[in-house]
């Protein structure tokens, strides 16, 4: 089971929209199969089946084994994915572009950026082969600013750092990597 999979396919965002499918996903966290699913969501096996089969062909679950007894072969299935992210390019064709918002220092920049990155790296994560992990870096911190004037410098320092730090180690006959960096204040945890 992968940790997360892109949804870049209409049909299988509203194969996990659908309440009875999203439930039948919620139960398949642990492998299961059609009888055991049923009972968990209260519903017949044969129409847990009928929508196994649905979530099957779009990549939401998949096989994991199989278990006879008494003469019948019981299908085990499970989630394909602990969590699934709809790519921004679904709902509309195409991800936002970044260059088509001129205020760089704006919400609606930052979003359309972390779009761009969620339809490529999905994109590059579903054309891997299976097992083969995509070269990524991830940085992640919070960091508390007295200031305006202490986040102004803090960026204009990081900037320049990156500046150097690209230049040292950019070549051009080199694979291009995407790199980005990005805040924005951290909402408050919910009670």
């Amino acid at each position: 089971m992968d940790d997360i999979r892109v949804l870049n396919d209409a049909g299988a965002v509203e194969a996990a929209l659908d309440p009875i499918r999203t439930s039948i996903l919620e139960a398949l966290v642990e492998p299961g199969s059609a009888a055991s699913v049923a009972a968990a969501v209260g519903l017949t096996r044969q129409k847990v089946n009928y929508h196994l089969k649905s979530l099957e062909a779009h990549g939401l679950v998949e096989p994991v084994g199989e278990r006879t007894w008494g003469g019948i072969t019981e299908r085990y299935v499970q989630r394909s994915a602990r969590h699934l992210v709809v790519a921004p390019d679904v709902l509309e064709g195409r991800a936002p572009d970044p260059a088509e918002i001129a205020d760089r220092l704006s919400a609606a920049y930052l979003v359309a950026v972390n779009a761009r990155a969620v339809s490529e790296v999905g994109s590059i994560a579903a054309d891997a082969a299976t097992g083969t992990r995509v070269p990524t870096l991830t940085v992640d911190t919070v960091i508390g600013f007295k200031s305006a004037e202490d986040r102004a410098a803090f960026a204009a320092e990081l900037q320049s750092a990156l500046a150097d730090l690209a230049a040292r180690y950019h070549h051009d006959d080199g694979r291009p990597h995407r790199l980005t960096v990005s805040s924005y204040p951290k909402p408050k945890e919910k009670s």
